[in-house]
């Protein structure tokens, strides 16, 4: 059976879309305007079997912060493959060609989020680092600040909300997606939806622009439990002022659960968190915390990528040999058949990779997904080496160690 992979047509695929959407639970039927807002915030791609669209993957551009750098960067928004066409090998060819053509238009990287460890691995995507979820009581937070009255947010203010998405404080490993209808189509993703913001002052368009907001969603209004969506803020004054808003829900709502801010030990503000865990155990207020690495990277241009890195250690040199699964699932003659090769690589206050081998230096030998890893500080050379495609020798290892000293990546952005 032949299979067509081409660019995503809305007048003859958009039904088709919708379906394997329905049928993979990802819309319910008063959804489809929703669905259109993600398929075309960016590029889409479709595999068509039988004449008929039954394979669809979504990219969004946007950028990633590396330490103070923002690297060119597209996010895999949707892969989804329709009840009749599994198994196929569709969504991981659909996916490489998604990625070759973020390429094509300037990405130097880009990331995911995955349903099980593995599968895009095949695609060149490392795993990220650990994210936590917690859940805590609104009236037992430690805030010694007062809230101000801010003003409502609904899904009809998503230009400004997702203005201030990509104006807030970002740390390393921060990604933005720059389509604002993905903004506006969270929104109708979510059932009781609702936020809370402040304005700044007039500037000189006369255009007052949202400095921080939260966005939240609630399983039960009443009582909750309520799930902080997003934060967004341009300093810790307005962080904690974010988080007096919402400790003036804990008279009514007895359960918050969030995902923890980066550069932030959310269990400082908690009032013993250790008594509030034990007594809501196994109830629906449990207080818990949980951790899970669901996002992945990988470097799409390692000379582009390494061009942007500026690292606090002493000048090193070494060969790379570095291997992409994803060749295996572009054509022979595509332009693009991923970063496997190669390199001389140079680390420190300027670094650089350059096509070739010099044979007085040592040798790492890893795949992009785990150099990715190492790249972005999500894991040690040493620690990867144990549980990772990659490999050299200790002395080598133990340099990069010191070299890739950088905090903790964290997105900011789920996608």
């Amino acid at each position: 059976m032949e299979h067509v992979f081409r660019e995503y047509r809305r007048e003859q695929d958009r039904e088709a879309a919708h379906r394997i959407w329905l049928e993979v639970g990802w819309i319910e039927k008063d959804q489809t305007e929703v669905a259109d807002l993600i398929i075309e915030a960016g590029r889409a791609h479709v595999a068509e079997v039988n004449g008929a669209a039954e394979c669809l993957v979504l990219t969004s551009p946007g950028s990633l912060r590396y330490l103070k750098e923002d690297l060119p960067f597209f996010g895999v928004t949707g892969v989804t493959t329709s009840r009749i066409a599994r198994k196929q090998g569709l969504a991981s060819r659909l996916t490489a060609r998604a990625v070759a053509a973020a390429v094509a238009d300037g990405a130097l990287a880009g990331g995911l989020s995955m349903f099980e460890q593995g599968y895009y691995n095949q695609v060149g995507f490392g795993t990220g680092s650990y994210e936590r979820w917690i859940g805590f009581d609104p009236a037992r937070l430690r805030i010694s600040v007062r809230a101000r009255i801010p003003e409502r947010l609904t899904g009809e203010d998503w230009e400004a909300i997702h203005a201030a998405r990509l104006e807030r404080l970002r740390g390393h490993g921060a990604c933005c997606l720059y389509p604002a209808a993905i903004t506006r189509s969270e929104f109708g993703w979510m059932k009781n939806a609702f936020g809370f913001g402040y304005y700044g002052q007039p500037d000189g368009d006369g255009k007052r622009r949202l400095s921080h907001h939260i966005v939240l969603n609630a399983r039960e209004l009443e009582g909750g439990p309520y799930t902080i969506q997003w934060l967004s803020y341009q300093s810790y004054e307005q962080f904690l002022e974010l988080m007096a808003l919402v400790r003036n829900l804990g008279d009514q709502v007895h359960l918050v659960r969030m995902n923890e801010p980066p550069g932030i030990q959310f269990q400082d503000l908690m009032e013993q968190p250790f008594k509030q865990r034990r007594i809501s155990e196994k109830s629906k207020h449990d207080t818990r915390t949980h951790s899970s690495a669901y996002w992945q990277t990988r470097i799409c241009d390692l000379p582009g990528c390494l061009a942007r890195t500026q690292l606090r250690c002493a000048d090193l040199r070494f060969n790379l040999s570095l291997s992409d699964p994803i060749a295996d699932l572009l054509d022979e003659d595509a332009p693009w058949r991923g970063v496997g090769g190669e390199y001389v690589v140079s680390l420190g206050r300027d670094s650089g990779a350059e096509a070739g081998r010099d044979l007085s230096l040592p040798t790492l030998t890893a795949s992009v997904n785990a150099f990715t890893r190492l790249w972005l500080g999500v894991r040690s050379a040493t620690s990867l080496s144990v549980t990772d495609d990659l490999s050299g020798p200790r002395e080598l290892l133990e340099e990069l160690d010191w070299a890739f000293r950088l905090p903790t990546p964290h997105p900011d952005w789920e996608f």
